[in-house]
């Protein structure tokens, strides 16, 4: 099991989410993707931890740049942290035992603890109790169609044959597409509560960018993977939903300015796919 960490600008906390994942009992190899910062990480990384290996990137991939360090490590799995998150001691080790024992497990999401009093993340509750059928009762813990990427192993085949995060997705709201390719090219995509990622939320994010990025991901995962009749009722809906003006308008606006140059890209998922889709709205 490799360890991919995508990172921009957030040195020291990066800095400390390394200092747990080198101590891990798994030792795992483990690459760090620089989008672009500005603040000295790619640097600092080798300096603190020189067994970390670093690939600087000339401009802001997003959340593609874990796609990068997929590509760059050698292990069949690959677990992805964020630069505020790190992996429970043992957790990687039985991720791997799990996509060993299961060939056609594609990608296993942790139980998030969030911050020092360890406040399980609310995603947690909703894939816990996911709507989805149980058509793999082979496979460990329950189906899902979303998940966080800091607390995501994956096996390297199925994410690179997924085609993995999608270029030009930013970071918010990007793992819906991966969870959806996964289970179209017939990989389980499942939550196993047994795995545990610890998280403790950047005080650098902009939590209004993110937002407005979110909004414009969730738009184009309709557009460009749900049948058009859906695609244009779920917009209706999500748009009805949306509060007025502010950050919500402009995702809606970057997502038709986007749309043209994306609408190539566009590929719906199979009927089983959307059968699970379908059951997720109408949870």
């Amino acid at each position: 099991m490799a360890v991919v960490v995508a990172t921009r600008n957030r040195r020291e906390e990066l800095l400390r989410s390394l200092g747990r994942l080198v101590a891990l009992p798994e030792r795992p190899e483990i690459a760090v993707v620089d989008n672009a910062s500005t603040d000295g990480t790619p640097e600092a990384v080798p300096d603190a931890y020189p067994q970390v290996r670093v690939i600087p990137l000339e401009r802001n991939l997003g959340a593609a740049a874990r796609t990068v360090g997929v590509r760059a490590v050698r292990a069949p799995y690959v677990a992805f942290a964020d630069d505020d998150s790190w992996w429970e001691p043992g957790a990687l080790a039985r991720a791997a035992d799990l996509l060993d024992a299961h060939p056609r497990l594609g990608l296993v999401a942790a139980r998030i603890l969030v911050g020092p009093e360890e406040r399980e993340d609310p995603i947690c509750a909703g894939m816990r109790e996911s709507p989805l059928p149980e058509d793999r009762p082979d496979l460990p813990g329950r189906p899902v169609l979303g998940f966080l990427a800091c607390a995501a192993a994956v096996r390297r085949q199925a994410y690179l044959q997924a085609g993995g995060f999608i270029p030009g997705l930013g970071v918010g709201g990007e793992e819906e597409f991966l969870a959806a390719d996964l289970a179209a090219a017939g990989w389980g995509v499942r939550y196993v509560e047994e795995l545990t990622v610890h998280h403790y939320p950047s005080a650098l994010r902009d939590a209004r960018e993110r937002r407005r990025t979110a909004t414009r991901n969730a738009l184009w995962f309709l557009w460009l993977r749900r049948p058009l009749p859906v695609a244009a009722r779920r917009t209706l809906r999500v748009l009805a939903a949306l509060p007025r003006g502010g950050v919500s308008a402009r995702g809606v606006a970057d997502a038709l300015l986007g749309a043209p140059g994306l609408m190539r890209r566009r590929r719906a998922v199979p009927p089983h796919v959307e059968r699970s889709l379908r059951a997720l709205d109408g949870s």
